[in-house]
């Protein structure tokens, strides 16, 4: 790699680290490209993106972000996994580290937190943003459905004595 190359890999990575919330490292010896295809799509289909540099740039790159204490877990063959929602990549992470035994999670990091094995497994199981904000709206819809339901049962309630004392009548 060229040292002009180099300089602009780090600055890239850099700049992803600056804008993440949350990075997962995790050690991929043994998957086969297929596999590293099947782990970037699902990936990106959460919002999430998964990076694979030298250890060296990335612990360079590394410098001066939120996520720097990720650093001492770059060892070996592994694979960054980052997200701005904080439960998207743990979520896909785990989920392939079920599937395929060789993808191993060492830990990560959310914001200047360090994130062990369990941390990862944590944030995975925590509902993501996009359903926690269904929760609320759910919860904030529920008063008016429950009120509108309340002003039409004494109608319906009245209409249904109606009903009954009409047909009450016609078979007299």
């Amino acid at each position: 790699m060229e040292r002009a190359a180099k300089k602009e890999a780090v600055e890239q990575l850099n700049g992803v680290f600056k804008t993440t919330s949350v990075a997962i490292v995790a050690q991929y010896s043994g998957l086969t490209v297929a596999q590293m295809q099947k782990l970037r799509q699902q990936m990106k289909q959460a919002g999430a993106s998964v990076k694979v540099s030298k250890n060296r740039l990335a612990k360079i790159a590394l410098e001066g972000t939120d996520v720097v204490a990720i650093g001492p877990m770059l060892k070996g063959p592994t694979v960054i996994a980052t997200s701005n929602d904080p439960v998207a990549a743990p979520k896909v992470a785990i989920e392939f580290a079920k599937a395929n035994e060789k993808f191993v999670i060492i830990g990560g990091s959310m914001g200047k937190t360090v994130l062990n094995v369990d941390g990862v497994k944590a944030l995975a199981s925590l509902p993501s943003l996009d359903e926690l904000r269904g929760k609320i709206v759910g919860l904030l819809v529920a008063p008016a459905t429950k009120l509108a339901q309340l002003a039409n049962a004494p109608a319906g309630k009245l209409a249904r004595v109606i009903q009954a004392h009409a047909s009450k009548g016609e078979a007299a």
